[in-house]
């Protein structure tokens, strides 16, 4: 009877919850300073992704029209790029490190054009660009000076309907999502995965469902996000605790390769939620910068220790898009660039 009443409770628990779209994020704190950040991103095309290195120095602009949120990057960093109009995933040189994810309940507030706004494919930028632990983020967006606004994805099918998560050096996570018009923020160590649909607090609360069960019991095994959410959840938290790059960035890999979607999978009405592209994994401790892409074999790496960061130094670009294979550290690899423009959204 107790494993009827499992499988009918767990059934119960997918069914009811929003069809599930694309990506997972763990953060793992092992020994000796080590943490480490993994991500899949999910999506049923390709995403035409490179990678670039950008110095501190930079002046920006939030892409909004007239009154567009202006800065100058404090801090370098490494970035994963989306389509060329947005960065998408990446860790600056004090190892912040944010990613971005789909959230189909996003509700953003009603554009307050008094205040300067930020387009939604910089929001990743603007926290690498400017801050150095998650804590640093946290009190300054919670002051409320500036809007994120977003727009229709390029295709125009659709509102880019987006939230975002950060970790640090200190093993320190923050969530941020916009909710009704109104924009939540989970700041805690203890949330380290992340997931998308349902919202976060909600997520929080199957997980807890799961942990009950206890993971060596039984774990959700579909491509749902809530799925998705107690299998990396539970694996993380197994994982023993390590000092040693080499077996943490490997350990991290195994857990996001879990929640992996085959490739070649989709869902039916839900494009974002299929197959995984790629992965990244960021040491920041070590601040090194790991990818791996699902259509060739190898994993490599960029430290961002091996850059030249510096005001005025050049922007550098790792190409991917045309199905270039790399090897290993691939520091010799970059190519002095012109960055690409976030999307912007008119005034």
């Amino acid at each position: 009877m107790k494993r009827i009443y499992l499988f009918i409770v767990g059934f119960i628990c997918l069914v009811t919850i929003p069809k599930a779209n694309a990506c997972t994020r763990v953060v793992y704190t092992g020994d000796n300073g080590m943490v480490v950040t993994g991500r899949t991103m999910d999506w049923k095309t390709e995403m035409h992704s490179n990678i670039w290195v950008f110095p501190r120095g930079m002046e920006r602009s939030g892409e909004t029209g007239s009154n567009s949120l202006k800065w100058t990057s404090k801090y370098g960093s490494v970035v994963t790029s989306v389509f060329e109009i947005a960065s998408t995933d990446g860790m600056n040189e004090k190892g912040l490190v944010a990613n971005l994810l789909w959230l189909n309940e996003s509700v953003y507030p009603a554009w307050d054009k008094s205040k300067p706004g930020l387009t939604i494919a910089a929001w990743v930028q603007y926290m690498l660009d400017n801050f150095a632990s998650v804590d640093e983020a946290v009190s300054f967006v919670g002051k409320n000076s500036f809007q994120v606004v977003s727009d229709k994805m390029p295709d125009g099918s659709r509102l880019a309907t987006l939230h975002l998560a950060i970790s640090d050096a200190k093993g320190d996570s923050a969530i941020f999502e916009y909710i009704d018009g109104k924009l939540n923020i989970y700041h805690s160590k203890d949330y380290n995965v992340m997931t998308n649909s349902p919202t976060y607090d909600k997520q929080l609360a199957l997980n807890d469902y799961w942990k009950s069960i206890g993971g060596l019991t039984f774990l959700p095994g579909t491509n749902r996000a809530a799925d998705r959410f107690a299998r990396a959840s539970f694996y993380i938290d197994a994982l023993p605790k390590i000092g040693d790059e080499k077996l943490a960035v490997a350990s991290v890999f195994s857990v996001i390769r879990n929640a992996s979607v085959p490739y070649g999978i989709s869902t039916p009405d839900s494009p974002e939620i299929s197959t995984t592209q790629w992965r990244t994994v960021s040491d920041s401790k070590n601040l090194t910068y790991f990818f791996e892409s699902s259509l060739t074999p190898n994993t490599f790496w960029v430290n961002l220790q091996d850059m030249n960061l510096s005001k005025g130094a050049p922007v550098l670009k790792l190409s991917l898009a045309n199905g270039e294979t790399y090897n290993g550290n691939t520091i010799n690899n970059f190519k002095v660039s012109q960055p690409f423009k976030f999307l912007g959204v008119n005034d």
